[in-house]
């Protein structure tokens, strides 16, 4: 072995100068290791990712942080898109997530074949850098809040939290075919079996797409449906639930009324937030007088995750004490953009558009729809907005005056709603609507 700077020997004393190096190199490497890594933990500590950034995030220099994680658009709207969805209940399961993500090709090009992995997916529903928040386990460093913006709120990420831990996780269905938006939600009236679909070739080699049922024993067995039969009286149906203008200028008032009384409480609302936040503070603080005193590992263990637990919801009560009283936008931005859906039923059915036809029936339908062949569709189990819009699920409605207890002439009368159990609203009759 030769070396430039060292003459290496077989002599006691060259052996002692090749060790004292190899240690002293040793050392330089071991400790450039600890103070990188101290430099990087003390940096997450202060809300900095210092870490590869994640999908939908890239790393820019910013004025007082140096680098700090920003938006990497279309990522970061794919991804959030994807987030919101699945914690709202738009994606039913981990599977429907999967398959929206490979169909923006912004997304799905990162991967071998535009395939993207169930792991891939979970690793994107668990990330709490999505909701401005960081945290390393392997270091000690518990969620935190970070210095860069997240993507959605910590509400939302908590309730994606919620619904993998409930096991929202199906896979897609390989006869689910685009030909066939109704298979596997429309049932056979005589044997209450879902619909299977098939297309079936004429004579004259001409495709012809047919529904019918397969269940054996039944009185409709093997008996076909047309596509354009069945999907066209579907589309009546849309029609008969969408509710009319006047109806929807009673819920506009309904609405709009609750979002006022909404607004009032919000004063409440931040001190009762406080008040919780208080209260966890001493939680937190009698668990770790106990904790102190503790002197098994078991318990320790148990006392640190419900101090993490807490701290948890100490971040979530904060973020919403914050957002209390501040809505995204104005009222009648929020109801024109929340309304456009029921409203458009059937122009959202005719976009053709398989995923935003499966939420059509998600959305509209509590209930998947038999249909008997000559009669048509049963009566379908609405969804509670579009009874709610239809005037229906009203039990507390009813006709009475603003004051007095006799009849007035000069008093208007009006219609009390209620909706669910935490909203009311009273609105005045106007005319005919």
């Amino acid at each position: 072995m030769e070396s430039p700077s060292i003459t290496f020997g077989e002599d006691s004393d060259s052996v002692l100068i090749e060790n004292l190096l190899a240690s002293v190199s040793q050392h330089q490497r071991q400790k450039n290791r600890e103070q990188t890594t101290n430099r990087m933990r003390a940096r997450t500590m202060n809300g900095y990712w210092c870490f590869p950034a994640p999908p939908g995030f890239r790393y820019e220099r910013v004025a007082g942080h140096g680098k700090l994680l920003v938006r990497d658009e279309p990522l970061a709207t794919i991804i959030a898109e994807a987030l919101e969805g699945f914690a709202c209940g738009r994606f039913a399961s981990q599977s429907e997530v999967k398959t929206y993500l490979e169909s923006e090709p912004a997304f799905a090009s990162r991967f071998p074949n535009g395939f993207v992995r169930y792991e891939e997916v979970i690793r994107l529903l668990t990330r709490p850098h999505y909701a401005g928040y960081i945290e390393v386990p392997a270091w000690g460093i518990t969620l935190r809040k970070g210095r860069h913006d997240g993507l959605i709120s910590l509400d939302t990420y908590s309730r994606v939290q919620d619904r993998i831990r409930e096991g929202a996780r199906v896979a897609a269905r390989a006869d689910i075919n685009e030909d066939f938006p109704l298979r596997g939600f429309a049932l056979c009236g005589d044997c209450e079996h879902p619909l299977t679909s098939c297309w079936s070739k004429s004579k004259t080699g001409k495709k012809h797409p047919y529904y019918m049922c397969f269940h054996k024993g039944c009185s409709s067995y093997r008996k076909s449906i047309r596509r354009d039969v069945i999907e066209g009286e579907f589309a009546v149906l849309l029609n008969d639930i969408t509710p009319s203008p006047a109806k929807l200028s009673i819920a506009k008032r309904m609405f709009s009324a609750a979002w006022n009384e909404r607004q009032d409480r919000a004063r409440e609302n931040a001190a009762l937030y406080a008040q919780k936040i208080k209260e966890l503070d001493a939680q937190v603080e009698a668990l770790l007088s106990r904790l102190m005193e503790a002197d098994t590992s078991t318990v320790i263990k148990a006392y640190e995750k419900k101090i993490g637990q807490i701290e948890q919801e100490k971040l979530l009560l904060a973020e919403k004490a914050e957002a209390t009283g501040k809505p995204k936008a104005t009222f009648e931005q929020m109801f024109e953009l929340a309304i456009r859906f029921p409203v458009s039923l059937w122009k959202v059915w005719e976009t053709g558009r398989f995923d935003m036809q499966r939420l059509v029936l998600r959305l509209a339908f509590t209930d998947r729809l038999a249909y008997c062949r000559n009669e048509g569709f049963r009566t379908p189990e609405v969804s509670f907005l579009f009874k709610v819009l239809r005037g229906e699920s009203m039990p507390d409605c009813e006709m009475a005056e603003r004051e007095g207890f006799e009849p007035s002439c000069r008093v208007s009368p009006t219609i009390r709603f209620r909706v669910g159990a935490v909203m009311t609203a009273s609105v005045p009759l106007r005319g005919k609507d």
